[in-house]
Formats: structure tokens, sequence, C-alpha cells
């Protein structure tokens, strides 16, 4: 069973967006038949053998094994992946583009770089699988607290200057087996949230005054 699995393909996206089939990859990130699963989602055996037969052939479910019993032979599945990623290379038509957002202060550039890096390393993970190589990524997430929104915009101007001298430091067009690798850095709030896990709104007195930021970048190679 892999990690995660990045669905770049459209029919399967489709699959996995059903509210039944999706909860039956989840109850089978341990090995099941349509009769436990049936009881475990509140369906009948019929219907569980439907939705898992449409998993099966868009390749989200795996056979383990097969016991027979008397007549009938029960067919043990398994999910591919212990999580799953639609990436927005599955809805190519409408998908963000950072060169589409003229906005490079807003969270749609934001976004839009997120969508590019989430199709870019799912394509370049296909690959390094099917070459049965490594893929060479790098990435750090942190949370940072801000006293203020002039100690934010410092922060955001100091790393985006530590940010520049590094590339600049070592980035080379000229050097024989080079490789181009993409990096992207994000600041943004973090989802503020209550004692009971609820995310608080951010109209809201207590997230409008929070300036807890989450930060990360990331770095992956641009072709495998």
């Amino acid at each position: 069973m892999k990690d995660v699995e990045v669905i770049q393909d459209p029919a399967v996206a489709e699959v996995t967006l059903d509210p039944v089939r999706a909860r039956l990859l989840a109850a089978l990130a341990e090995p099941g038949s349509a009769t436990t699963l049936a009881a475990q989602v509140g369906l009948t055996r019929q219907k569980a053998n439907y939705h898992l037969r449409a998993l099966e052939q868009h390749g989200l479910v795996e056979l383990v094994e097969e016991r027979r019993k008397g007549n009938v032979t029960e067919r043990i599945l398994r999910a591919t992946a212990a999580s799953y990623v639609i990436s927005p290379a599955a809805l190519p038509a409408v998908a963000p583009e950072p060169g589409r957002v003229t906005d490079q202060l807003s969270a749609q550039w934001l976004l839009a770089l997120a969508a590019r890096l989430v199709r870019e390393v799912g394509e370049l993970i296909t690959r390094a699988r099917a070459a049965r190589q490594r893929l060479a990524s790098f990435a750090i997430d942190g949370e940072v607290r801000f006293a203020s929104a002039a100690d934010r915009a410092a922060f955001a101007e100091e790393l985006g200057d530590a940010v520049k001298s590094l590339i600049s430091k070592y980035h080379d067009t000229t050097a024989p087996g080079g490789r181009p690798h993409r990096i992207v850095v994000a600041l943004h709030p973090s989802i503020t949230r209550d004692a009971d896990g609820t995310p608080i709104s951010a109209t809201s007195g207590t997230a409008a005054t929070n300036p807890s930021t989450s930060t990360s970048t990331s770095t992956s190679s641009t072709q495998e």
C-alpha cells in the first residue's frame, strides 16, 4: 500500500468523490470483504459489492486474497493507498494557473501556486514510481506568531531577501548536467479553532486579531 496516491484521471476522481465509495476506501485501509464492509458502512452486501467493483475497476482497491467458504468465494480487498489527493490535472480546463493571476500578493495567487505544486509533484511521483526511483524533494513546515502586521510584513520581506540570496548563490544556468528545481515559499494565516476543534470564523474578533501564521517552503525537481 502506498502512503499517498495522487489522482490525475477525471474518471478516477469522480469515483472517489462519491461519499459511499469514499467511506469504503477509508475502511479498506485494512483488508476487508464486501460482507465485512457492508456491516461497517451500513449497506447491503450487494450494494457494497457494486461500489467495490467500481473502485477496483479504477485501480483504487486491489485484491489481497480469495477465501473459499463452501460454494462461495470471498474476495478480500485493500485500498491501494492510505490517502488520496486529487490533482488539478483532473480538471485541466479550469485548474488555477499562476500566470492567470495578476495580484501576486493575493490568496488566489498562493492557491494557484499550491495547485501547480500538487499537479507537478503528483506527476513526478508517478514518473519516479514507474522508474523505481526516489523523487528528490525537500519541504519545511512551521508556524510563527507575529506581534503585529508590521512584524509580519518585515518577516516576509526578510524571508524573500534570504531566498533570493540563496537562489543567486546556487543558480547556475551553465553547469553541465545541471537540473532545474521549483521552489515555492508560502505564508498564510493559521486556521483558528475553538476548544472542540470547530473553525472560528475569520469575521469573529478572535480570528481577526490572531496574528499566528503558518509558513511552508518546498522544492521539487521539475523533471523526472
